[in-house]
């Protein structure tokens, strides 16, 4: 499975497949008075050439819908801040081959934390911390200064991966 973590505070989306870190990606979010919504939302809808029904017909190009009243990943301008109407903007080619590798239904968690070790599957941080093949903890790591995103599906060659969380006591 795959599933992608966005960190408001961080202005990134991380990509995660059967439990590994397989992307990252500089993203920029909703601007005061349109902020994105933050929670548990799952790929509703896609289109390569949609356009805005709400913004005269703004083109968003590679758009995976996560709500019916607006909120996508799309391609989009990226200042280094949240800028954009609610949305989660993203650079062309990650939304490009994010949008080839996706299913409807995909998980999409959006957060205002910052995902460098998401811990229960309870509260947004819906990631375990990401552990190689013995069991020993991965850190997750930063973007560079030079890179708008990273992809690295080789990481997670094998799957499915399932968890099993427990409501009662959150583990």
């Amino acid at each position: 499975p795959m599933l992608m973590l966005v960190s408001i505070s961080q202005q990134t989306a991380y990509l995660y497949l059967n439990g590994i870190l397989v992307g990252a990606s500089t993203v920029s979010t909703g601007k005061k008075g349109h902020e994105t919504p933050t929670g548990v939302f799952t790929i509703l809808q896609k289109n390569k050439d949609h356009k805005s029904n709400l913004y005269n017909s703004a083109p968003m190009p590679y758009m995976q819908r996560l709500t019916w009243d607006g909120i996508a990943l799309h391609t989009g301008k990226l200042p280094g801040y949240p800028a954009s109407h609610g949305c989660v903007r993203m650079p062309d080619d990650f939304a490009k081959r994010l949008f080839a590798e996706t299913d409807l239904g995909m998980t999409v968690v959006v957060t205002d934390d910052v995902a460098d070790t998401p811990s229960n599957m309870v509260d947004p941080k819906i990631l375990v911390q990401p552990m190689d093949a013995k069991g020993k903890p991965l850190t997750v790591q930063r973007l560079s200064a030079d890179e708008e995103y990273r992809w690295q599906p080789e990481k997670a060659p094998y799957g499915p991966m399932a968890a099993l969380i427990s409501s009662k006591d959150r583990r």
